[in-house]
């Protein structure tokens, strides 16, 4: 792919900010939308990247993180409310979220599944060309990653789950390297670690171990200790990937966002694809014309929410320039 003729401008940090905004205000929003990418961590399927490109955070975010050793201060100031976010949102609702999963799995999917799509015009307007031609380039962009996010889906998972509670170093350094791969929700939009963690066999354990062990206080030392490891592995992956998305949003601005947009709508049929395999036992339900019902009110919700964010924040932007 040949460097763009008129890229977008660098990827940077979050602008210095108006006096008169209030910063209050700001940090929780903040909070909220790293809640927002915590939860999306936790479907299979879904791509805390994908939250971040929707709610028009994503190039702040990889910035942000991929300077955050020229810019310390300033990275800190806009990462930690997003941090402090995702960890809230992974705490207060990965046991209602697995509870719709495990009873009402496609209803469930499909609330997320309208938000990611219903939010969808904040990242297609970047793929406007303006006076620049279109280059063919472009849609290998968006094809490619398409498919392999599709693809995602069909490779089969791993036949035994592994046992968190008896690993040898060997295990604790390949949980190291589970939390580079998980980084990649979080960072490639598109990319579901929990559908990757899924096909490695980690997903469940990892669930059990917070929703059951840990906050039963059992074997609380090994908990923490696998816990530590995946945490040092998704820092490591996040700052390593984020640097990259960096130099592929400065460089090839354009192609960049068509691939973002190919690898959000591959994963929507890989989502529904997973969930249906993974809740086969509950294929009973979906005879019901009230379980249909449902799940096509909830996709719409979602989608009406997303879009009313999109548009609020695209009002706000407006207010601001003037």
């Amino acid at each position: 792919m040949e460097e763009e003729n008129k890229p977008q401008e660098e990827t940077a940090l979050p602008p210095q900010e108006d006096g008169g905004k209030n910063k209050f205000i700001e940090f929780f929003e903040n909070v909220l939308k790293g809640a927002a990418i915590g939860i999306a961590f936790i479907i299979p399927g879904f791509s805390g990247g994908s939250v971040a490109a929707i709610l028009g955070i994503y190039e702040k975010l990889v910035g942000s993180v991929a300077d955050i050793f020229k810019h310390f201060k300033k990275s800190i100031l806009f990462l930690l409310p997003i941090l402090l976010g995702m960890i809230l949102g992974v705490a207060a609702l990965i046991y209602p979220i697995q509870l719709g999963l495990e009873h009402y799995p496609i209803p469930t999917v499909s609330l997320f599944v309208g938000l990611a799509l219903g939010g969808l015009p904040s990242i297609t307007e970047k793929l406007k060309l303006r006076e620049e031609k279109f280059k063919w380039e472009y849609i290998i962009s968006l094809i490619l990653p398409l498919a392999a996010a599709a693809a995602l889906c069909f490779i089969p998972s791993a036949e035994k789950e592994v046992d968190l509670f008896h690993l040898n170093a060997g295990g604790y350094f390949l949980l190291i390297l589970i939390g580079v791969v998980g980084s990649c929700a979080l960072v490639i939009p598109g990319i579901s670690g929990s559908m990757l963690l899924l096909i490695f066999g980690y997903y469940t354990p990892i669930v059990n171990l917070v929703m059951k062990d840990l906050l039963h206080g059992n074997q609380v030392g090994i908990c923490i200790g696998v816990l530590a490891c995946l945490a040092v592995g998704l820092v490591a992956g996040f700052f390593a990937i984020s640097v990259l998305m960096k130099f592929l949003l400065k460089k090839f601005p354009r192609g960049t966002y068509f691939a973002i947009v190919g690898f959000i709508v591959g994963s929507i049929p890989a989502v529904y694809v997973t969930t249906v395999n993974r809740y086969s036992e509950l294929s009973g339900l979906y005879s019901s014309p009230w379980y249909w019902v449902v799940t096509v009110v909830l996709f719409l919700l979602g989608a009406a929410l997303s879009y009313l964010l999109v548009w609020y924040a695209r009002k706000k932007q407006k207010q601001e320039k003037k």
